[in-house]
C-alpha cells in the first residue's frame, strides 16, 4: 500500500470505477433527483457512467447540486477578498468551522466560479462511516482525518497527514482546506487551535518554521451563515460542558447534523478570503525564534483575519442585545427581523431551559464580542 493510501482522496484513474459501484445506490439517486429534478433518472446515470475525474464530477454535478442547496435554503452566497489569489497557484485555507459540509464546498463553488484552484479538504472519518458517503467525501477530493486514536497512533497519523498535505500544496500544486480547531464551533467563539498548525509543520522541509509556512502561502478564511440550521443540534453538547460532563454522540448524529446543515434554512451566507499570510510570517520570524512562540503568533495573526473580516449578521446583533437586554445595536436589524429571531427562538429552546437558552443565544452573540474584542485590542 502506498504511503497515503488510507487517507487520500481516489485517483481519477479511479473515478469511474468508483462512481459505477454507486450509480445504482438510493442516496445517490436522491441526491441526482434533487440536483435535477427534470431529468430522468437514465439521463443522469448515463452521464455519470462517463466521468472520468474528480473536476468532471465536481463541476458537472456537485457544483449543481450546491446551487440547488443555495437556491432552496438560503439568500444566496456573497464572497469578499477573491481578488487576491492568483489563478493556478495553491493555498492553504483555514478557516472557522460552521458546518459539515457546506463551509468546504461553498468555498470551493467560489473558488471555481472565480477560475481558481479548488481545494482538497480534511474531513473527519467519523463522518463518513456510512460506504456511500466515504465514496462520494472521496470522489469530492477529501481526505480523511483519523479520530478517536491513541496517543501514539495520534502522532503517526499527524505525520502521515502533515506530509500529505505538503505534498499536495507543494508536488501537486493543489489548495488545501483545514478548519482552525478539530470540530466545529458550537459557541460561536472561533480560536485557532495551535495544535493544528504544528500537525501541520511537522511536514516542513525548511530550516525555520516560518520559511515552510510562507512557502505554502496559508490564507485565512472567515465564513458565516445568517441562520445556523444545526443550532438547536449542538445545545446537548454545550449542556454537557456546561455541567462537566462528556458527551457521548447518538449513533446517527453526525449524519443527522449533516443532513440538517445542508437542507436547514440559512439566509444569508458570506465568505471572506483574508490576505496571504507573507508579511505577516516575515515578521513572526523576526520576532520569535522558537517555533513554540512562531507558531503561538501565528494562530493569533490567523484569528485576527478571521475575527476581524467576519460578516455579523442582524441575528447576531439581535442575540446581543436580547442577552444584554439593550438596543445598543439595534440599528443593525428591524422589529420584523427581531420577531423572526424571536419566534424561531420559542420553537427550537424549551423556555423552562435557560441553560439552553443562554447557550443558543450565545452562539449567536459571541461573534459579535469576539469582534468588539478584536476592535478594542486595536485601539490600544
Amino acid at each position: 500500500m502506498q504511503k497515503f493510501d488510507a487517507i487520500r482522496p481516489f485517483y481519477d484513474s479511479e473515478i469511474n470505477e468508483a462512481i459505477l459501484n454507486v450509480v445504482h445506490h438510493p442516496m445517490m439517486k436522491a441526491l441526482m433527483n434533487f440536483t435535477f429534478p427534470e431529468m430522468r433518472d437514465e439521463e443522469w446515470k448515463e452521464q455519470l457512467s462517463k466521468t472520468h475525474s474528480i473536476r468532471d464530477f465536481q463541476c458537472k454535478f456537485i457544483y449543481h447540486s450546491l446551487l440547488k442547496v443555495l437556491e432552496k435554503s438560503s439568500d444566496g452566497l456573497t464572497t469578499s477578498g477573491f481578488e487576491k489569489l492568483e489563478k493556478g497557484e495553491s493555498y492553504l485555507f483555514i478557516s472557522n468551522h460552521r458546518d459539515i459540509l457546506l463551509d468546504t464546498t461553498l468555498l470551493n463553488v467560489a473558488l471555481f466560479e472565480n477560475g481558481l484552484v479548488m481545494t482538497a479538504s480534511a474531513i473527519g472519518d467519523n463522518l463518513v462511516q456510512k460506504d456511500f458517503l466515504n465514496i462520494l467525501a472521496k470522489l469530492n477530493r477529501n481526505f480523511l482525518v483519523k479520530r478517536g486514536l491513541t496517543p501514539r497512533e495520534m502522532l503517526e497519523s499527524s505525520k502521515t497527514l502533515s506530509e500529505y498535505i505538503g505534498h499536495l500544496l507543494i508536488h501537486e500544486s493543489r489548495s488545501v482546506w483545514i478548519a482552525q480547531r478539530e470540530g466545529r464551533t458550537k459557541d460561536g467563539l472561533d480560536a485557532t487551535n495551535p495544535g493544528v498548525l504544528k500537525m501541520v509543520g511537522m511536514g516542513s522541509d525548511e530550516a525555520n518554521l516560518m520559511d515552510y509556512f510562507k512557502k505554502i502561502k496559508v490564507v485565512p478564511v472567515s465564513i458565516s451563515y445568517e441562520y445556523d440550521p444545526t443550532d438547536v443540534l449542538k445545545i446537548p453538547q454545550l449542556l454537557a460542558e456546561a455541567n462537566n460532563e462528556v458527551y457521548i454522540k447518538e449513533k446517527n448524529e453526525d449524519f443527522m447534523t449533516l443532513l440538517s446543515g445542508v437542507m436547514g434554512q440559512k439566509k444569508g451566507i458570506h465568505i471572506h478570503i483574508g490576505d496571504v499570510l507573507d508579511t505577516k510570517i516575515d515578521a513572526i520570524k523576526e520576532e520569535f525564534t522558537n517555533s513554540n512562540k512562531q507558531i503561538q503568533a501565528l494562530a493569533q495573526v490567523i484569528d485576527d483575519s478571521i475575527i476581524g473580516n467576519y460578516k455579523l449578521w442582524s441575528t447576531n446583533y439581535i442575540a446581543f442585545d436580547i442577552l444584554n437586554k439593550t438596543d445598543t445595536y439595534s440599528q443593525f436589524y428591524t422589529a420584523d427581523e427581531k420577531s423572526l429571531f424571536e419566534r424561531r427562538l420559542e420553537m427550537r429552546i424549551d423556555a423552562d431551559n435557560p441553560v439552553a437558552l443562554q447557550g443558543l443565544l450565545d452562539m449567536y452573540a459571541n461573534p459579535v464580542v469576539n469582534k468588539l474584542k478584536y476592535t478594542d485590542a486595536l485601539k490600544s
